[in-house]
Order: structure tokens, then C-alpha cells, then sequence
């Protein structure tokens, strides 16, 4: 590798900062991500988050049924510049019902912001997201929010968090007040309160009056009872709370927690500014050659997601790519890792939401867009020079099982593009009856609204409308050893068989309670509740 190159990749590296938020739905995540997209000055007006017809549409939330719903239920990213540095911020759906899409966008992310509604603390969907983070050791940044309404006291929310989540907290800044009285925060590491103006529904920055802890203003500023609070928390947090610790933080054990107020624009500026300092740049990753640093020459990256139809008047299906080592150019000629084959990168897109430009070049951290003609899957590595792969994305166990029926014939060619297109980004899992008679497909989703946005798009998108007849069945397992030990086995009771898409057997029970008497009968059965992932396999065609 030469000087110049090695030189230009640790500077691109040292720049980047790539982060993924996770909420409960309705803790204000789409709010966070416009307000953090107005200070990076990606955009001049915050939208409006519900979509109602005489507000702005939200940034983040482009697809036609979010819209209308005033929900996330698509990944999207977010590229702008900060302070010097380039942020990829990776928006996931906040609905349980789409967890698996934010499974995949996690394992592109660097850094992971878990936001929290100060009203509620911790909550079920907030609880498995951070499972997920825990198990890729991604560093967790904690937003408190909604903290001009009332609230749960913060001394409160921080036990909660490390004796729910066994994480260390450190308080980087902390409240002043609550509710209508919510007057700013105060900035523990520049001993410095930060009063705020509320702005018109927050569309615009918040005016910030910054006054140091010992100047006399604060008693001009500030009610007597709010400041006196302040210093018997500051108190308590100073006796009994940890010292920050950013090996501890990188490593996802302790996570920074923030307060504030995504609504009126309260400190998200002083978490944009502090996450710049303490979140983790693009690292090293696991590959078939085992670790590999991110200015390792050659190019490498994998695909994360797929979408079809984010312009409806062009039909495409743009692949989500993390770039992990080396410098991507465009119309550069990388191999395929599961296929064997050289793919010509050819218009590369920088991606905005819905918007996309075209971009020359992209470093380790940075996520591009490429059109993709059916060439590639989830989970696939993109390299040059010495072959590598990265570890795969496994499906998760969907709990919702329906046979798609398709009622016009005429339509069987758009029918079956459209579900084939929409398996291909994972909006939902394809499987089959192992009856071969039956040919329609089986839906296999974790909730219900994922399969009625996949109604949704098949109407919207390729015209097909459709029905759904539901099957019994809540679990899925996948059998290790494939048919050949399915067929050992010999007969199974309460459960049938049907097959992914790749053609191996999964079997469906009504409960747990049927897995587990299977089980019992068949100790030498083995089942995993996530599709294991086959590199060089393509997966069968409708």
C-alpha cells in the first residue's frame, strides 16, 4: 500500500462516525433523527413527525404507508457532515413488528443511541434491541427524551437502566427541571448550565444561554428551587456515580446518558457534539481472514439491505452497502463472494431518506447505495484482491404464518416479481409448503403489520392485489442436518413441515409447548430458531 493511500484511509477512518438509533416505538426517534439531521445542517425545517396533510412530511419516514401511519417501518440512511466529521446515522423502525430489519441495520453500525422516553424508562422493544447490541458488544449512547413533559426522576431512570441492563451509566450532562418547568441541562464535563428558549414547535435550533455553575446570573436565571435541586443531584452523582470510562463505553459496557428533549431542540446539540468525541470509529471486522482493520487496502464491504421501489416512476432495488476496508470508487470491478463472479459498480449513490446522489468515492463507515439486477443478497461480501467474507445476517424465528393467495391469474407474472423482490430485501421470509401441490407462498413475518405492508406494496407497487389465510402456527425451527436428518426422525406430531427459500426443512408449532413435547419424543433431534446462513447458495426461484 502506498503512503498516499494508507494516509487518506486513516484520515477518512479518524472522520467517520456511523451510529443506528433504537427505540420503543412512540419514544420520539424519528423526532431525534430530524432534530439531529437540523443541527448537522442537513436540513433547514425540522418535518412535522405525524404525517398530517398541512405539516411537512418527516425526512427519515419516505415510504407512502409511514406517512399515512406516522410510524417508521423501514431502515433508511442519513449521510451528512458535522464539526469535521462525516455521520452515517442508520434509522430503524421503531414497531416491534419490523425488529428484523433493525437486526440487519444493527450489524452495519458502529455505535448504537438507545432512546428512552423519560415517562416510561424502559420498555420490551427497548430491552431486545439492546439484547442485540450486547451481543455485537456495540457501544450504547442513551438518550433520555420527552423531558419537557412530566416524567420519572432521571436518579430514578439511571437504577433502572443499570440494575435492568447490568450497564454502567455515566451522566454527561443532567436536567434542570421537568415538564413545563424543563428550563435546559447541565453540561457536567464544561461545569456549565445550558438554559434554552423554546422555539416554534422546535422547528428551528433552540436559543442556548450558557452560564458557568459559580456565576452569580444563575440566581437572575434560574428559579431558587430548580438550582437547589440541580446541586443535590450534581451531589449525589459526583458521590456515588462512576467516572467516565471510554474503554468501558467502546466495549459496550457503559453507556453515557443524556437528557433533553427531541420535541423543543433541548440538548440535542451537547449529545451531537459530545457523541462526536466519545463514539467509536469504524473498527475491525471478522472475516473468513480473520480480523480485518478498516485501512487494510483492498476494498471490502457487505450488503446490509435491500429495497425495492424507493422510486416507484424507475422500479429499482437498491442494495444498502457498510464499507469496511479500503476506498470504494465508483465504476470499480469487485468480486462476489457468494457467487464467484465480478460485479462492475457502476452509478454508486450517496443516500438521503428517499434522496440519492451520486458519489465518486466512499471510505470504511460509509454506507452506498447500488442499483442491484437480482445480484445480490442479504448478508453478501463484496471484495478485492484476496477473497474474504464477512459473517452472515441469520433470519430470526418469525411468529405469523399466512398463504398468500393471489385471486387473478392475469396477474401471476407482477405477483410473482413482487413477492420474489420484496423476499429479496427481507421485507418478510418466503416459505413453502412441503406439499408440492401447493404452490402458493407462505408469508412468515414477526408481526402482523409486516404483512399488511407487504399487501400494501404488492398493490402499490406491482398492482396485484391480495389475500391471506392464516395458518395456526407461532414458532419456527429450522432442522439442523437438513432433510437427511428430518427423514431419520421418521414422523412428528403437532407440527408440519414447510421449507425457506433456500429449500430447507422448517418446522411450525402451534406454541411452545409443542416444540418441547417434539422435542421430548425426539431427543435426537436438533432445531435453531435462526436460518443459518449458506454462503454460495442462491436461493429458488417462485
Amino acid at each position: 500500500m502506498t503512503t498516499e493511500l494508507q494516509t487518506e484511509l486513516q484520515t477518512a477512518v479518524e472522520q467517520r462516525r456511523n451510529f443506528a438509533i433504537i427505540s420503543h416505538p412512540d419514544a420520539g426517534k424519528t423526532t431525534l433523527t430530524e432534530k439531529l439531521l437540523l443541527y448537522g445542517g442537513a436540513i433547514h425545517e425540522a418535518g412535522a413527525v405525524k404525517a398530517r396533510r398541512a405539516q411537512r412530511k418527516a425526512t427519515s419516514d419516505w415510504m407512502e404507508m409511514e406517512q399515512q401511519r406516522g410510524i417508521s417501518i423501514t431502515s433508511t440512511v442519513l449521510q451528512f457532515a458535522y464539526h469535521g466529521c462525516q455521520i452515517n446515522l442508520l434509522d430503524t423502525p421503531g414497531h416491534q413488528d419490523f425488529s428484523e430489519d433493525t437486526y440487519r441495520t444493527l450489524a452495519a453500525a458502529d455505535n448504537a443511541v438507545m432512546l428512552i422516553d423519560a415517562a416510561k424508562g424502559l420498555e420490551p422493544q427497548t430491552r431486545k434491541l439492546f439484547e442485540v447490541c450486547r451481543m455485537r458488544s456495540l457501544p450504547i449512547f442513551t438518550f433520555v427524551n420527552k423531558l419537557d413533559r412530566p416524567g420519572r426522576e432521571p436518579l430514578e431512570l439511571l437504577d433502572e437502566i443499570e440494575r435492568e441492563l447490568g450497564l454502567q451509566i455515566y451522566a454527561v450532562n443532567w436536567p434542570i427541571g421537568m415538564g413545563d418547568r424543563f428550563k435546559g441541562v447541565f453540561d457536567r464535563q464544561k461545569q456549565q448550565i445550558h438554559l434554552f428558549e423554546r422555539t416554534a414547535h422546535g422547528s428551528r435550533e433552540a436559543k442556548d444561554t450558557i452560564v458557568d455553575l459559580g456565576d452569580p446570573r444563575i440566581e437572575e436565571l434560574l428559579e431558587k428551587d430548580l438550582y437547589y435541586q440541580l446541586k443535590e443531584d450534581l451531589e449525589v452523582l459526583q458521590e456515588l456515580g462512576p467516572d467516565l470510562d471510554l474503554d468501558a463505553v467502546h466495549a459496550g459496557q457503559m453507556s453515557p446518558i443524556f437528557f433533553g428533549s427531541a420535541m423543543t431542540n433541548f440538548g440535542v446539540e451537547l449529545f451531537l457534539n459530545n457523541f462526536l468525541h466519545y463514539a467509536l470509529k469504524p473498527g475491525s471486522r471478522n472475516s473468513t481472514n480473520g480480523e480485518i482493520p478498516p485501512t487494510y487496502p483492498e476494498f471490502s464491504g457487505f450488503v446490509f439491505k435491500l429495497q425495492a421501489n424507493m422510486d416507484p416512476k424507475h422500479r429499482d432495488r437498491v442494495a444498502f452497502i457498510r464499507v469496511c476496508t479500503g476506498k470504494f470508487e465508483k465504476d470499480m470491478v469487485v468480486s462476489h463472494a457468494r457467487s464467484g463472479k465480478t460485479v462492475r459498480l457502476s452509478r454508486p449513490q450517496k443516500l438521503f431518506a428517499q434522496d440519492r446522489e451520486s458519489i465518486e468515492e466512499a471510505y470504511p463507515g460509509d454506507v452506498i447505495g447500488l442499483n442491484n439486477p437480482g445480484v445480490f443478497a442479504i448478508g453478501d461480501t463484496i471484495y478485492t484482491g484476496q477473497k474474504l467474507e464477512y459473517e452472515g445476517i441469520p433470519c430470526f424465528s418469525p411468529e405469523l404464518f399466512a398463504y398468500l393467495r393471489n385471486p387473478n391469474p392475469s396477474k401471476f407474472k407482477q405477483f410473482r416479481k413482487g413477492v420474489s423482490e420484496l423476499r429479496e430485501e427481507g421485507a418478510v421470509q418466503i416459505m413453502y409448503s412441503a406439499d408440492e401441490a401447493k404452490r402458493d407462498p407462505i408469508l412468515a413475518a414477526v408481526g402482523q403489520l409486516q404483512l399488511e405492508v407487504v399487501q400494501f406494496r404488492l398493490l402499490n407497487e406491482y398492482g396485484v392485489e391480495t389475500s391471506l389465510d392464516y395458518l395456526p402456527y407461532s414458532l419456527a425451527r429450522w432442522v439442523a442436518g437438513g432433510w437427511e436428518a428430518l427423514e431419520k426422525v421418521g414422523r412428528l406430531f403437532n407440527t408440519i413441515t414447510v421449507k425457506d427459500s433456500w429449500g430447507r426443512p422448517v418446522l411450525l408449532f402451534k406454541n411452545e409447548w409443542n416444540l418441547q413435547q417434539v422435542l421430548g419424543d425426539h431427543p435426537e433431534l436438533k432445531l435453531n430458531n435462526t436460518a443459518p446462513v449458506v454462503a454460495g447458495q442462491e436461493p429458488e426461484s417462485l
